[in-house]
């Protein structure tokens, strides 16, 4: 059953999402085993654990996107041979809209490319989501830690076909490339310490994919947020960049040298003359955040009705206290606007 009313008339509106449970005892020999194949440790910026746990973030996000857009038609969760669980959960609280859930398998995507298989890579696996069988033309990624806590309307992420391009344009970020160039230079050759890959930067990976559509000055930059794609735009470039395609997928583990689809798509979609351009207004929580600035950032979030998604990072390494209060902050709007 779908809620789908299309105000639009451009056809229906899917949600995807990744995710991943890392203490699957299966997914987790799986993982270590092809560490040791490709002689990487557990502290590879690709392959640090944080990147693998889960904290019930996807029934927060499931629950978000039946609250808050209830256009959406389907949501497509991506696992690796795993499941959420969510049905039980989504038929109390959505009766009827259980069979809007779609489970799909890594193996489901990777037809034709299976030899990239296993992959725990989110940054290899979403250039394929756009081959999840039956999957709408216009559709929106989240993350599972992204969670819509506002009234979303298709006019927040679509403009006719168009996907609305949230973020703001920025200068090439020069200091953090040359910042990452000493840290080499440092830690290999003066510290001797051969294996050292400094942090992997999610600005100097935008910038990446930028430069390679030819954006020299600046680029469009984005935050974690959901982003609205529009599936022959995906379709078309790797059908003409198949080698990049499968560069991109080859990976593993996440690296330094791989593009980030949405960064590709929304500079794709510039070069297109795509000009619906909104400045982002996200509630972003990092791990790190004390007590009282985590209940700052809970207040503003709660006053401020331009933010309508939030994204809590790693919040398994979030104290206990925290970590309640912000469920309990969470169930708090869902339960209001159910």
């Amino acid at each position: 059953m779908s809620d789908n009313r299309n105000p639009s008339g451009s056809g229906p509106i899917d949600a995807v999402i990744l995710w991943v449970d890392g203490s699957d005892p299966k997914l987790t020999e799986k993982r270590e085993r092809y560490l040791a194949q490709e002689k990487k440790s557990v502290a590879h910026p690709g392959a640090i654990p944080t990147r693998f746990a889960s904290s019930n973030e996807i029934q927060y996000c499931v629950l978000s996107i039946l609250t808050f857009a209830r256009f959406i038609r389907n949501i497509y969760v991506v696992t690796d041979d795993q499941d959420p669980d969510l049905r039980d959960v989504v038929r109390t609280r959505f009766p009827g809209k259980e069979e809007c859930i779609k489970i799909v398998d890594h193996r489901e995507i990777f037809r034709g490319y299976e030899q990239y298989l296993p992959t725990f890579n989110s940054s290899s696996i979403i250039p394929m989501i756009s081959r999840i069988t039956g999957l709408s033309e216009r559709f929106v990624f989240f993350d599972d830690d992204v969670i819509l806590i506002r009234e979303v309307r298709e006019e927040d992420w679509f403009v006719g076909n168009r996907p609305v391009l949230w973020g703001s344009w920025r200068l090439p970020p020069y200091r953090l490339i040359a910042g990452n160039k000493l840290k080499v230079l440092i830690n290999r050759h003066i510290r001797n310490n051969k294996e050292y890959l400094p942090k992997i930067s999610f600005y100097i990976r935008q910038w990446q994919s930028a430069f390679l559509l030819g954006f020299r000055g600046r680029y469009f930059f984005h935050d974690h947020t959901p982003h609205p794609f529009h599936k022959p735009t995906i379709d078309n470039f790797f059908a003409s960049n198949p080698e990049l395609l499968e560069k991109t997928i080859s990976y593993h583990f996440r690296d330094h040298e791989q593009i980030i689809l949405s960064s590709v798509t929304y500079h794709l979609e510039i070069l297109n003359g795509n000009r619906n351009i909104r400045k982002s207004r996200i509630g972003y929580f990092h791990p790190w955040y004390s007590e009282s600035r985590m209940n700052r950032r809970i207040k503003h979030c709660t006053n401020d009705p331009r933010i309508k998604s939030i994204c809590i990072q790693s919040i398994e390494s979030v104290s206990q206290v925290l970590r309640e209060k912000i469920f309990a902050w969470m169930d708090a709007i869902l339960e209001r606007k159910s």
